[in-house]
């Protein structure tokens, strides 16, 4: 089994999130001070692929690597990478998507107050932002993109009750991130679900979620809040989705492991690369294409990317009626 047996509710929410808050505020570290008022703009090509990724060793450190070291296949093809950055350059807009179904009922006040704390402190005054996604029969962006302090206010305010549509509420929310980057700005988009990974509600399925998340470029971090003694079906759909995205599904089994957790999406969130390459032949079928980075040498190295991308559409409508507010 893979988790603990005698694991409390809402102390051991509490302590994941916060867990994860330390985490990823490490990941921001020294560089949370002194930003300026102005900050560079990074613009993008709509003709341009950007994948994010992350390269481990054999023991699963996270490494940094330099632009020679890496290839670029679209659908077998080689490419020519014509920008290799380091993605903690780029300015953060978390996505906090948060559980507010029945299931979470018992231990719901725990998961908001760690929530609330996590989200004010961990994001750059100035330059990164967060936003908030509730999500329970319905789907709703409870707070826009906004400062960390702001959206840990709307958190207090959330009721549990009804069922669970996980797939639209990602849905959802890489949209709104697509929103936000117009003309082509560049972020850094991180999803972080805070669920079972359950959908007993949505409109859309798994993939279509996942599809959503893909053309948003996002990369999905998921924290189960499952207190099952033994795997289940949501545990699945979170390591699926995460995987798909270059990120991670955590479940942790102890304290000390939440604490490794998230010490490793910290790590991994500073050592980040980001690839711009645009595709030859240029595609204009609006279809899924498969996108490989590899290492010259590999060296025992392992590399984490979302494992493809979608043409951009010229119009892509919502399937949603009612159930998106």
């Amino acid at each position: 089994m893979r988790r603990s047996t005698n694991r409390s509710g809402p102390d051991r929410i509490r302590k994941v999130i916060l867990c994860l808050g330390v985490g990823l505020c490490a990941a921001a570290d020294s560089e949370a001070e002194g930003w300026r008022e102005e900050h560079p703009q990074f613009s993008l090509d709509a003709n341009r692929v950007e994948i994010t990724f992350s390269v481990t060793d054999r023991r699963g450190r996270f490494v940094t690597l330099r632009r020679d070291d890496f290839e670029v296949y679209e659908d077998q093809r080689p490419q020519n990478i014509i920008e290799f950055t380091s993605e903690s350059e780029l300015p953060l807009r978390l996505a906090l998507l948060l559980d507010t179904s029945n299931s979470v009922r018992d231990r719901f006040g725990a998961v908001q107050d760690a929530a609330a704390k996590f989200v004010s402190s961990c994001l750059r005054p100035g330059y990164d932002q967060a936003m908030l996604v509730s999500f329970d029969t319905n789907a709703e962006v409870v707070a826009p993109f906004r400062e960390g302090k702001q959206v840990a206010e709307e958190i207090q305010n959330l009721r549990p009750g009804g069922a669970t549509s996980l797939y639209d509420a990602i849905d959802l929310t890489a949209r709104r991130m697509t929103d936000a980057a117009p003309e082509g700005r560049r972020y850094r988009f991180v999803m972080v679900i805070f669920g079972d990974g359950e959908d007993n509600e949505s409109l859309l399925t798994r993939d279509q979620a996942l599809e959503a998340a893909q053309r948003a470029n996002t990369v999905i971090f998921a924290v189960s809040t499952s207190t099952q003694p033994f795997p289940t079906a949501g545990d699945r759909v979170l390591k699926y989705l995460a995987s798909e995205t270059g990120g991670t599904a955590l479940f942790p089994m102890s304290v000390e492991q939440f604490r490794h957790s998230f010490g490793s999406i910290a790590q991994e969130l500073r050592h980040q690369h980001n690839i711009l390459f645009r595709p030859e032949p240029t595609p204009t079928d609006e279809k899924y294409h498969v996108v490989e980075i590899r290492l010259k040498q590999p060296r025992g190295f392992t590399v984490r990317a979302r494992k493809g991308y979608y043409v951009p559409a010229v119009l892509r409508s919502s399937v949603y009626g009612r159930k998106v507010r």
